[in-house]
């Protein structure tokens, strides 16, 4: 399960990061509030820890920017302003929880399995591109209600891809999110898993759902 954590103070982050992963979380943390959209347009979290007084844009004004683009993800805001009209200003901006600082970790973990748990059975565990599907559950993948056989390799890049339709994914991503690799500039293996996932998914079918973007990645789009 992965978490977005939003928080300017560097200490406070790295208290939580290490606690959440201690609990066998993954963590990304964005230092201010254009990180922040930014990690959060770039890839998929189950959680969004967010601080309200952030740089470049306020806690608050990213709540609602994140809820304009997805209504579902678990948003929980920690911050020092505490009073009943900042929490009516967090709900409002379309929080689901409010913690105070200072607080014990321990009750933001409990908190953080609270809202996952809430809104687990509200996430689709279908993803779909036009005709295409990946099923979260049985990891399996049709397209025109015909069963495409992947590999283990190639099933792990079109998940990575269908959870970030719509977005660019650089060669960059990919080798981090999916081979967990540093990158090799001189390596060719995601242009050839490219490849054979174009001609599984696209060849025969209309329209083209993976496209090239010269220079700068890959997206999986109509």
């Amino acid at each position: 399960m992965k978490i977005l954590l939003v928080e300017d103070e560097e200490r406070l982050a790295s208290f939580i990061r290490k606690g959440m992963m201690a609990e066998g979380y993954e963590v990304e943390i964005a230092y201010d509030g254009r990180m922040g959209l930014s990690l959060f347009r770039r890839d998929s979290h189950d959680v969004i820890l967010l601080d309200v007084n952030l740089p470049q844009i306020n806690g608050f004004e990213l709540c609602r920017l994140i809820r304009a683009e997805d209504e579902a993800i678990p948003v929980l805001m920690l911050t020092a302003l505490d009073s009943l009209a900042d929490k009516s200003d967090g709900f409002n901006a379309g929080a689901d929880d409010y913690l105070a600082k200072p607080f014990e970790f321990q009750e933001l973990l409990l908190r953080v399995r609270a809202l996952t748990r809430r809104n687990g059975p509200k996430q689709k565990q279908i993803l779909q591109l036009a005709d295409l599907e990946l099923n979260l559950d049985t990891k399996s993948v049709t397209r025109a209600e015909q069963r495409i056989e992947l590999t283990t390799r190639e099933y792990a890049l079109m998940e990575y891809l269908m959870l970030n339709k719509g977005k660019i994914i650089s060669r960059v991503d990919i080798s981090e999110r999916v081979w967990s690799l540093n990158f090799d500039t001189a390596s060719n293996v995601i242009d050839v898993y490219i490849s054979y996932l174009r001609k599984k998914i696209d060849k025969g079918f209309s329209p083209k759902l993976l496209h090239t973007i010269v220079g700068m990645g890959y997206v999986l789009r109509e």
